[in-house]
């Protein structure tokens, strides 16, 4: 047994070293942070995935938009048929051999685009033949608004130089060319049409194993269809509604093309919340150079009147939002796609805009968050 004096010698020492420990440990530096990346396992850190992604979005947009010509007719092609897949359904619920189903669709797509592609080139050489008409009568009544407005006859020359109806006639040749190189790609266009009708057969299946690995991304792109589907059905029948009202009120009123504004009346019932004004504007001046001020004003009438009835309270009670996306997304996304595609991404805003939220939200569980922002609100949320 150690001695009384050697035990308090070794308490002391001890509690020396703990002092001096102590001391050391209260004038260290607390130890450097980690770097983010080695904080998240290895990641990159979070700012610079964004840079990369948005430097990826914007090689990706740079070259979709340089291949409009090619991507604008494929991705309405798809549109289309999507849209008559329940006519296939149909014919195979019925006992019908598939080979005849995918024909039956196949004729039926190439039915609908050469209707809309031969529209698209009759109204821009109609177009095309009723500017020149015009161009006399343009100069005229700008001249005397201008001049009732008090500017100088020196004034009303230049604006008039600038203002050169025979601008408009080479617009529209250029427009009735662009029209011509349209109709040339659908021969590539048909035979795409070919190959998408036959594999829309086996969508199903495939589908369905998709479902049993990640039935929620089978899940969004089975919506998608059907939102898409609803979408332009109720779209062409109502505007075939409106298409013809406004047809046979222009003819009733005497207004030269009634046929052709009914047609772009019925075109630009496809593109949303601006479609209108598009459609009324060209009837709206010929009826003011035809008729007067009296003619203008009845044309706008009209055409409120009509559009209003249909669009806003008898359609809406047959599809609650069409496809639930907001006023505030649907005006942005008939921007980018129309910058993006050119004037036929106008057409295919809400079904470019259903596919991309499709694929960016629908399909990722975590990203759900974002379907709050691009969605209207519900009726009985309102």
């Amino acid at each position: 047994m150690r001695p009384p004096s050697a035990q308090h010698a070794d308490h002391l020492a001890a509690r020396t070293f703990r002092d001096i420990a102590d001391r050391q440990t209260e004038g260290a530096q607390p130890p450097p942070a980690q770097p983010e990346c080695e904080a998240n396992g290895g990641s990159l850190p979070r700012a610079l995935v964004v840079l990369l992604g948005a430097a990826a979005a914007t090689v990706v947009l740079a070259g979709v938009q340089a291949i409009a010509w090619f991507a604008a007719p494929v991705f309405l092609a798809l549109v289309v048929v999507i849209t008559l897949d329940p006519v296939r359904t149909w014919l195979r619920d019925k006992g019908f051999p598939r080979w005849l189903t995918v024909t039956v669709l196949a004729i039926a797509v190439y039915a609908v685009l050469l209707v809309f592609f031969l529209v698209v080139v009759v109204s821009v050489a109609q177009l095309s033949a009723l500017v020149p008409r015009y161009a006399g009568r343009f100069d005229d009544l700008l001249r005397n608004g201008l001049a009732t407005l008090g500017i100088g006859e020196a004034q009303v020359r230049g604006i008039l130089s600038s203002v050169d109806a025979g601008k408009l006639v080479r617009l529209t040749g250029s427009l009735l060319a662009s029209a011509g190189k349209l109709v040339t790609n659908l021969a590539f266009l048909f035979g795409l049409l070919l190959f998408l009708s036959a594999e829309t057969a086996w969508a199903g299946q495939r589908l369905s194993v998709i479902a049993r690995d990640r039935p929620w991304i089978s899940a969004a792109l089975r919506q998608f269809a059907t939102d898409t589907r609803r979408y332009l059905l109720v779209t062409t029948v109502f505007g075939g509604i409106v298409a013809a009202l406004d047809t046979a009120a222009l003819a009733l009123l005497g207004v030269p093309g009634a046929l052709l504004w009914g047609l772009l009346s019925f075109v630009t019932n496809y593109i949303p919340n601006v479609g209108f004004v598009i459609g009324v504007a060209p009837p709206a001046v010929i009826a003011l150079l035809d008729h007067g001020w009296r003619g203008f004003l009845v044309v706008l009438l009209i055409y409120l009147v009509l559009n209003f009835a249909v669009q806003s309270l008898i359609q809406p009670r047959f599809v609650a939002g069409s496809v639930g996306l907001s006023t505030v997304v649907t005006v942005l996304a008939l921007v980018f796609w129309t910058w993006l595609l050119g004037p036929l991404g106008a057409v295919l805003a809400v079904p470019a805009t259903l596919l991309a939220k499709t694929l960016l939200v629908d399909v990722d569980p975590r990203a759900r968050w974002a379907d709050a922002l691009l969605s209207a609100p519900r009726r009985d949320e309102r």
